[in-house]
């Protein structure tokens, strides 16, 4: 396959960025799109030219970290899937593909297709753990728990923090994710206790952070990797509006 590339060059935040043209001959269509890239930075570095800078790890669709906007879809045009995960089939002989980082202020650019979302584990510290003692290993293992309430938690907890539901919602809201983390707690019985406080206080450092509001449109749960759905930002709507409630009743 021919490709032609439109890849986001930027140093970095504080210099302008701009699209830069690449040609790339005899790709295969078996190739993963980040295999693509490797590529592509091997012929850069045989010209003496700086390599594109992209983020990657696990390459199994687990760790979440190969962020790309991918002709105009977060991680490109396979649903359910991240980058790592599209293969070069899915393209055709002689496409131009469009590559460029999260567009997000709470994401912002560190270089090239590399963005920052230390804004995430800021609001997973904020309140996205259990600080109650709730026994040992086996006394987890003693409390009963119906299996479409383990089921629902497990698909909240499937959430990669990818940041895909970021770059696809037209206000770059969080919504997705912080409920998704306030979800996998607050479904389980070990988690019910601080439910309320822990959506408060996520929701607190979400806006602090600077993402968007939400306004339902779904986009975020469409091109989410894991397929997480809405009805967890419901849950996380209803835990947040209890604990303001609660916590007005107390002040008044």
């Amino acid at each position: 396959m021919k490709i032609n590339l439109k890849v986001w060059r930027q140093k970095n935040n504080n210099t302008p960025g701009k699209l830069v043209e690449y040609q790339l001959d005899n790709i295969s269509p078996d190739m993963s799109f980040l295999e693509m890239f490797d590529v592509l930075n091997g012929e850069l570095t045989k010209k003496g030219e700086e390599i594109v800078a992209f983020d990657h790890d696990c390459r199994e669709g687990i760790c979440g970290s190969c962020s790309m906007y991918i002709n105009g879809r977060a991680h490109g045009p396979q649903t359910g899937a991240t980058t790592c995960q599209l293969h070069m089939r899915s393209f055709n002989d002689g496409d131009t593909i469009v590559v460029e980082p999260w567009r997000a202020r709470a994401f912002p650019v560190i270089k090239d297709l590399v963005v920052d979302r230390s804004a995430f584990d800021r609001v997973i510290q904020a309140g996205g753990y259990v600080s109650v003692n709730t026994g040992s290993a086996r006394d987890a293992n003693e409390i009963l728990i119906p299996r479409t309430v383990a089921d629902e938690a497990m698909d909240a907890a499937a959430c990669i923090g990818c940041g895909a539901c970021v770059a696809a919602c037209k206000n770059a809201s969080a919504m997705l994710f912080v409920s998704a983390k306030v979800s996998q707690l607050a479904i389980l019985p070990q988690g019910k206790a601080e439910s309320q406080q822990r959506a408060e206080r996520m929701v607190a450092q979400m806006d602090a952070e600077g993402f968007g509001a939400c306004s339902f449109t779904g986009a975020c749960s469409v091109e989410c990797p894991k397929s997480i759905s809405l009805d967890h930002i419901a849950r996380m709507n209803r835990e947040y509006l209890g604990a303001k409630l609660t916590s007005d009743n107390v002040q008044g």
